[in-house]
């Protein structure tokens, strides 16, 4: 019966039905063929208690926030302040790019508004000096996906949803994965501007520094506002969500004024659609989840892995790893998160793993799948804008893909890396 569910599911996604047909026809084909004993009245029920968390209230805010900052003004601010400090670099406009990508992330939460937001302005300035569009794009797209890790991020909000685990936790692990991955990034661009023999920019004068630090100083506010606002206990993560919309529309409306009170009905209206899509998503998810535990799915499928691998954190680590690669890089980071969460829960408490570290190894992951084929969401994203062929945007995208595998590696084997910061938060 497995293999005929995901048969069905697999012929659905084919047939380019939106992820949450699949989802629904997969929990009614359980409930139907006698693969549990609850019925369509409790997928019901599971849908409502799916959408139910207050945490969730976090994401409309979020994304609303990121949807206010990209119409603005506050992207061009942080590349100009990077570019102010690396363009003297060699490789120093890919590592302006990388850089600006992380710092616009961490104010954003949204791999694909950073996609955007960054890759307008940047993609034209590396062609111009010389780098090749498959570069180009590559480095946009998996850079912007650093978003994912650094706070806010909208992965970890439904991971720890999911997974019951602080969202302030979170929020502070995924911070040093992420400078350890824009500083790989970055020697990457060092070393291949220096094969190609790509000269660096002129030297930015500390004026042109300060002044730049000076416009860029109130965005850099965010991620200052969001992490220490809940952990120095002003407010939850939700409360967070609604001052970051808050503190978004005082720089762009009030002070920036590249926001017009006429443009915010378009923007909420586009952030309610897309969290709309979400909460289709988690309602759907948590159904199909709870379907499978149900019908006992995880049991067969990792009952043997739990087994071999015993007690060993760092097998269970790389099982859980490959698992969510492989997810990510057919089905939307969400729904791979609300699927196989649920389903690897027991492995992590049979192996005594960290939900926090495993938080981190599977948005990382989820960030991986964002940007690698076949059907990497960002990599669709920067078809649309950038009006470039499949081909040509994923070109240039194994290096930076092997570079996250091999940051996913180090994570596993140092886990004090993700849970460092935490610890300071929890002594």
């Amino acid at each position: 019966m497995l293999i005929v569910l995901a048969l069905i599911m697999l012929v659905l996604l084919l047939l380019g039905y939106p992820m949450m047909v699949p989802l629904a026809v997969g929990t009614l084909f359980m409930m139907f063929t006698g693969m549990t004993f609850f019925g369509p009245d409790q997928a019901v029920t599971w849908m409502v208690t799916g959408v139910g968390s207050w945490v969730l209230a976090a994401v409309p805010m979020f994304i609303f926030a990121a949807d206010i900052l990209t119409k603005g003004h506050t992207a061009n601010r942080l590349l100009d302040l990077v570019d102010a400090f690396s363009r003297h670099w060699r490789g120093g406009l890919p590592i302006t790019t990388a850089a600006a990508c992380a710092m616009f992330g961490a104010v954003s939460g949204s791999t694909q508004a950073t996609v955007v937001a960054m890759g307008g302005p940047m993609r034209p300035r590396l062609l111009a000096k010389g780098y090749p569009d498959s570069f180009a794009l590559a480095l946009i797209i998996n850079a912007s996906d650093i978003a994912l890790l650094i706070p806010p991020s909208i992965g970890f909000i439904v991971y720890g949803v999911v997974m019951k685990t602080s969202i302030g936790d979170l929020f502070l692990a995924g911070i040093l994965p992420g400078i350890l991955i824009l500083m790989m990034f970055a020697t990457y661009c060092w070393l291949g501007a220096r094969a190609k023999g790509i000269e660096p920019e002129s030297r930015a004068s500390w004026p042109d520094r300060l002044r730049a630090l000076r416009r860029a100083i109130l965005p850099l506010g965010f991620p200052v506002l969001v992490v220490g606002g809940i952990y120095g206990g002003l407010f939850s993560a939700v409360e967070a969500s609604a001052v970051a919309v808050a503190y978004a529309l005082l720089l762009e409306v009030v002070i920036y004024r590249k926001v017009s009170i006429r443009d915010l009905g378009g923007l909420a209206l586009s952030s309610g659609m897309i969290t709309a899509v979400v909460f289709i998503l988690v309602a759907i998810g948590a159904a199909f989840s709870h379907t499978l535990g149900t019908a006992g799915v995880p049991e067969k499928l990792l009952g043997p892995a739990i087994d071999a691998i015993g007690d060993s954190q760092t097998a269970a680590l790389a099982l859980i790893a490959v698992a969510f690669f492989v997810g990510c890089m057919f089905v939307d980071p969400i729904v791979v998160i609300l699927i196989l969460v649920p389903i690897f829960k027991p492995l992590v408490e049979s192996a005594g793993l960290d939900p926090v570290h495993v938080g981190v190894i599977v948005t990382l992951q989820a960030a991986i799948g964002s940007a690698t084929p076949p059907f990497g969401c960002d990599i669709f994203t920067a078809i649309a804008v950038f009006r470039r062929p499949y081909l040509e945007v994923i070109r240039g995208t194994p290096p930076f893909i092997l570079m996250l595998l091999l940051a996913t590696v180090v994570l596993i084997l140092f886990p004090q890396i993700s849970l460092w910061l935490p610890s300071l938060g929890n002594p």
